[in-house]
């Protein structure tokens, strides 16, 4: 499956000049063009006629939304420990619907996006999307961040039958909703594919770990990847941990901590007390940062680390360099090599440098969010309305076009539509896809020999 999917993603990548890759996209294209044009007069342009200036302007009151604003409703960690990743999805989203705005809105009307604070917490993820359909009767939602409060949000659009598209939920065995969509490309199973991929890319150069190290956040995300889940069939579906032990790595260490850890001393005694030659370890914004700093006061570094879904900039600051993450989406090439996303990149950054987001290049957070809008946005315009179901009955049954290239919700899948994840590490300071080879940043290979 995943040869298959990075096949296609490459493709796509290749002929992206030729294709319409979103809707928001197009007017963004044609407008920059159009300005490019406008600045650089030639000889040879004709003066306007009636006809051509009454165009202009029929196309100018085409795109500009008119009537009452359709409200799209979500929550987003704004406070509590979710928050340095949750900032990138608000910086995302507030520039697409920006952007959306920009260029005729949603069905021809302006867009508002209401956001309220789930505090990092599933049990208020919940109240407040109750009170958004039910109080606030929004037109349409957005999902929130983070695995728990996907979870919780989701069982109230299902209750409701609102179309959920969602950013990142990674309990995906769990997630049987017929109208929820993940933005996120990790396939059904990244308990199984995202491990893989890990150890894949260790393999790969030659001088693979003998040990390894997990330290997992027992938020609901990060155990499934780690520990796999039992299917309730009797069938148990494995995680990194077994999977590692079946490719013959020492397993030294298997701790969880709490989401709420504030004393990671301990923690970084054990890693340093198992000393592995690999740090895989289940994190989510910035328990990276916080694990290192513990372990540079014990002075003690394994030879690498592997983060699950940190929040990007803080492991900069960190000096963690050679660390490792998955990523969808980094903003050079060859996910650039659109033109139309390299403008959006360039915009994201814009935007989160004013927000003041500690790193502003446009990655795999930003990018499943930014695909998450595309997906409610093209759902509603290919239904022509904003009826939910609708607009999931369109989802379910045509192509999407999306920052990852086009996808095919799978209904028997619950929606999920195959991996294409990747392997990005710290190098010179920044972070690049590494693995596979093909969709590595240009000169950049995976870096990694075990200690001694």
């Amino acid at each position: 499956m995943r040869t298959t999917e990075r096949t296609r993603f490459a493709v796509v990548l290749m002929i992206a000049m030729a294709m319409v890759l979103a809707a928001c996209g197009d007017s963004t294209s044609d407008t920059t063009a159009a300005a490019e044009e406008d600045d650089t007069p030639t000889a040879t342009t004709a003066a306007p006629t009636e006809t051509t200036e009454a165009t202009t302007e029929t196309t100018e009151a085409m795109s500009e939304p008119e009537g009452e604003p359709i409200v799209i409703g979500s929550t987003l960690s704004l406070t509590g420990f979710l928050s340095p990743t949750a900032a990138i999805h608000k910086v995302a989203g507030e520039l697409f619907v920006e952007q959306l705005n920009e260029n005729g809105g949603l069905l021809g009307r302006p867009v508002e996006w209401l956001v309220l604070d789930d505090e990092s917490t599933p049990d208020q993820a919940a109240a407040l999307y109750e009170r958004l359909i039910t109080e606030d009767e929004v037109d349409l939602i957005m999902g929130p961040y983070g695995t728990g409060n996907i979870t919780a949000a989701m069982a109230v659009a299902q209750r409701y039958g609102y179309v959920f598209p969602q950013h990142t939920g990674s309990l995906t065995y769990a997630f049987n909703y017929e109208c929820q969509f993940p933005a996120w490309p990790t396939g059904r199973y990244p308990n199984v594919t995202n491990p893989n991929l890990v150890y894949d890319a260790l393999e790969s150069t030659g001088t693979p770990p003998e040990s390894i190290g997990f330290v997992i956040n027992q938020f609901p995300g990060t155990v499934f990847v780690a520990e796999g889940y039992a299917d309730g069939e009797g069938e148990d579906l494995q995680g990194a941990v077994s999977i590692a032990e079946d490719r013959g790595y020492d397993v030294v260490l298997n701790v969880q901590f709490p989401s709420n850890i504030t004393d990671w001393g301990p923690i970084a005694a054990q890693v340093r007390d198992a000393d592995p030659d690999f740090l895989y370890m289940g994190a989510l914004g910035v328990d990276g940062p916080n694990l290192i700093a513990a372990m540079d006061a014990l002075d003690y570094r394994p030879a690498g680390m592997f983060f699950q879904w940190p929040a990007p900039g803080p492991l900069l600051g960190a000096d963690a360099e050679g660390a490792m993450s998955v990523t969808a989406f980094e903003a050079h090439s060859p996910f650039t090599d659109d033109p139309e996303y390299a403008a959006v990149a360039e915009a994201f950054s814009e935007a989160a440098a004013a927000a003041g987001i500690p790193y502003t290049a446009m990655e795999t957070q930003a990018s499943a969010s930014w695909a998450a809008w595309q997906i409610l946005v093209e759902g509603v315009e290919g239904a022509g309305t904003l009826d939910n179901s609708e607009a999931c009955d369109y989802l379910v049954n045509n192509e999407i076009n999306t920052i990852f290239g086009p996808v095919d919700f799978d209904a028997e899948q619950s929606n999920y539509y195959g991996d294409l994840s990747f392997i990005k590490q710290i190098q010179d300071g920044d972070w690049w896809v590494v693995y596979p080879e093909e969709f590595a940043a240009p000169g950049r290979t995976i870096e990694y020999s075990p200690a001694g």
